[in-house]
């Protein structure tokens, strides 16, 4: 394995929260154009998790890297950089609600660094295209349907062209039809390079959609991945683990 394929590398992480062990001796690795799935009762874990890979929560110990950042001891005003290779799709969305989806998109792009009005246009048609969501950009959130606002969110974690997207129970509070085509959706940004690590509670889309599994459960994490998939080869969407 090339080590430069290696974006995420936990080695006996311990992850605290208000004095409280949420996870002890994480151990995992993430490669490039990996599916990985985050599983387990609410409170097991999971958001935590996602929380150390864009800094939002410490390392308490252990060896812990994402994108070549020393989670454990990285600097507040290096956070923003390390974000910038980051895609973070949320379950309540967080879109501007007094803002259109392309002045949404444009946000974010200027917030990162875009200058060029040209460019900019044409990145938002290219995203909008990808999710499927052409000429929706002049609508405003509340005209979306919630399967339309999580494409909208998804268009914008996919913006810069992260190495890394962090879904956190993207499809939560929609039906199953809707569900499946966003995690389609994000299965095919997968296969275009990016690596997915996604939460969810919803054990149905985990079988219909192999990748790698990891359970969340009395403060540790376990590859479950021959649980849902044992005779099944996911070589092309699983994440390294690391014993």
């Amino acid at each position: 394995m090339n080590e430069n394929d290696v974006l995420i590398r936990y080695k006996e992480v311990c992850i605290d929260q208000q004095e409280f062990c949420v996870l002890e001796h994480i151990n995992l690795e993430l490669k490039k154009g990996e599916f990985v799935y985050l599983i387990g009762k609410v409170g097991s874990g999971k958001t935590s998790l996602l929380k150390t890979f864009y800094g939002e929560l410490g390392i308490v110990d252990g060896e812990a890297r994402v994108l070549g950042y020393d989670m454990k001891n990285i600097r507040r005003k290096k956070i923003p950089a390390l974000r910038r290779k980051l895609g973070i799709v949320f379950q309540d969305f967080q879109l501007l609600t007094d803002r259109t989806v392309r002045d949404n998109l444009k946000f974010v792009l200027k917030a990162t660094g875009w200058k060029e009005k040209a460019l900019i246009d044409e990145r938002i048609e290219e995203v909008l295209k990808q999710v499927e969501m052409e000429g929706k950009g002049y609508k405003m959130p509340s005209q979306l349907s919630g399967g339309e606002q999580q494409r909208i969110v998804i268009a914008r974690a996919i913006l810069n062209k992260p190495d890394i997207i962090l879904a956190d129970e993207p499809t939560g509070n929609l039906d199953a039809e809707t569900s499946s085509r966003i995690v389609e959706l994000l299965q095919s940004i997968c296969e275009q390079g990016s690596a997915i690590v996604m939460s969810t509670h919803n054990l149905h889309l985990v079988r219909r959609y192999p990748g790698t599994v990891y359970r969340c459960q009395e403060h540790r994490i376990q590859d479950a991945t021959d649980e849902f998939f044992p005779s099944t080869d996911t070589s092309c969407n699983v994440a390294g683990y690391v014993p």
